[in-house]
């Protein structure tokens, strides 16, 4: 068959089992703000306890998600693996929101944590081995686009069913609508279980994950979280490996301000649904209006902001959305709105969604630009061990964000959690602004071959293919 001919979507289930992914997608947006919000009215935990519940499913995921990848790879039936996880899902959201004590409540969600870690590396490699490599870049957007409806979707439908008990409902009412809410996550995740089990045929031929570390993972989530893991990640590597050669300072560089600014990150948003709550005095509903306007401002933008990232420089969009988020933060301070707003008000909800959009939006370009900064800046040879450092010390830096933010908000309250998140957002932009954009390594034998010298080169002199090779050499080839 032509790899230049397109395949429908719809006759195939090869295709069709993307949207598999959609229920767990609508799950996942529910479940997002519903997990802390069911620990502050339910349990009546303290911040502290909430924030670290928050992180436990995250911390779950970190090594994990390499282990399912890597027995996917030992053994021959990844749709066995991505099946288990979106069933394990479903049966684990249902048992935290059946849940009778915090303790159990907090296991729950590590356990879930544990389920979902498999449907990243299992459904990246699924999606790359049922597509021709010249489609990878469509199908990894449609995955995306897919994902980020969904949880828009999710976090629309948690609004409807919440508001529809109203701002006056007894306590006793207003648990029993979280529960409910929740279960209908579980249920969710359980119908994607029974999507992927029809519609997904087990590959005809294997990949390596190591053997497609070219392929750019440009959207890491719409919802910024540690809570189900949820991304097509396509550089998870076995990290303890040694580099084919190392990476030069620069990328360093990259990486060490990549984590402090995942840091920043999540010391704003690890309190955030305890800030929403007990600070801003939302309703529950009102909590979810303002996930929603940050997740729907990512998804809408998505396409467009790798199309600003092609125009520009992504240095120059990565820098200017980490300014955007520097300035944005010290926005939702209470000294902000209790001047203009009342806490609990319309006007301050509005207000909160919007900041919240905002925040979204330089997510969306941020995501984008990141990546393909980094990739500019590594060589062929070393892109793989880049890209997966990348995703595992964004990672982990937002884990350490959100154990931090936890203790933070707990000893001395959001004023001085908000401003040091700022400031550090501020000091990994900082870091970045010296690495040249334009610069990226070649590995030094190839660049010999070609080029006589081991200067780095701007991609945008590089000659076309062939224009180098003497004129005999191109006629023959």
């Amino acid at each position: 068959m032509d790899v230049r001919t397109r395949v429908s979507i719809r006759p195939s289930s090869n295709d069709l089992w993307f949207f598999s992914y959609l229920p767990l997608s609508i799950s996942d947006g529910i479940a997002t703000p519903l997990i802390p919000l069911l620990a502050l009215v339910h349990f009546r935990a303290q911040p502290i306890v909430v924030i670290l519940i928050i992180a436990a499913s995250g911390i779950s995921q970190v090594p994990f998600t390499i282990l399912w990848g890597n027995l996917s790879d030992r053994i021959s039936h990844r749709k066995f693996f991505l099946v288990g996880s979106f069933l394990a899902t479903g049966v684990a959201l249902i048992l935290i929101a059946l849940a009778n004590d915090i303790f159990s409540y907090f296991w729950l969600n590590v356990l879930e944590g544990l389920a979902a870690a498999a449907s990243a590396p299992i459904g990246t490699m699924l999606l790359l081995e049922t597509r021709h490599k010249r489609w990878w870049p469509q199908d990894i957007g449609l995955f995306e686009l897919i994902s980020g409806i969904g949880t828009t979707a999710g976090l629309g439908l948690g609004f409807v069913w919440l508001f529809a008990f109203g701002p006056g409902s007894a306590s006793s009412i207003l648990i029993r609508a979280l529960t409910s809410l929740l279960i209908v996550a579980g249920i969710l995740a359980l119908l994607s279980s029974i999507l992927a089990w029809v519609w997904i045929e087990e590959p005809l031929h294997r990949i390596e994950r190591r053997t497609v570390a070219e392929l750019l993972n440009l959207q890491r989530g719409v919802v910024e979280r540690f809570r189900g893991v949820r991304r097509r990640v396509t550089s998870i590597l076995e990290l303890t490996r040694a580099p084919a050669e190392p990476l030069p300072g620069r990328e360093w560089l990259f990486l060490v301000s990549l984590a402090i600014m995942s840091v920043g990150f999540f010391l704003f948003y690890g309190p955030f649904p305890v800030y929403l709550v007990q600070v801003a005095q939302l309703k529950d509903s009102q909590v979810f209006i303002v996930y929603l306007a940050s997740s729907a401002a990512s998804t809408v933008l998505f396409f467009p902001s790798g199309k600003a990232v092609e125009w520009h420089s992504p240095k120059l969009v990565f820098l200017g959305s980490l300014v955007g988020r520097f300035a944005l933060i010290p926005l939702f301070l209470p000294v902000v709105f209790t001047v203009a707003f009342g806490t609990g008000s319309v006007a301050l909800v509005g207000w909160l969604a919007l900041l919240n959009a905002l925040m979204g939006v330089t997510w969306a370009f941020m995501s984008t630009a990141s990546t393909l900064f980094l990739v500019r800046l590594a060589g062929r040879a070393s892109r793989g061990r880049a890209l997966g450092l990348y995703n595992a010390i964004a990672g982990f830096g937002g884990l350490i964000g959100t154990i931090a933010g936890a203790l933070l908000y707990s000893a001395f309250g959001v004023y001085l959690t908000y401003v040091a998140a700022a400031i550090v957002v501020l000091i990994g932009a900082a870091l970045l602004a010296p690495i040249p954009y334009h610069m990226f390594a070649v590995s030094s034998t190839a660049h010999r071959r070609r080029f006589g010298t081991t200067r780095a080169v701007s991609p945008r002199v590089l000659p076309r293919r062939g224009a180098l090779r003497p004129a005999k050499e191109n006629r023959r080839r």
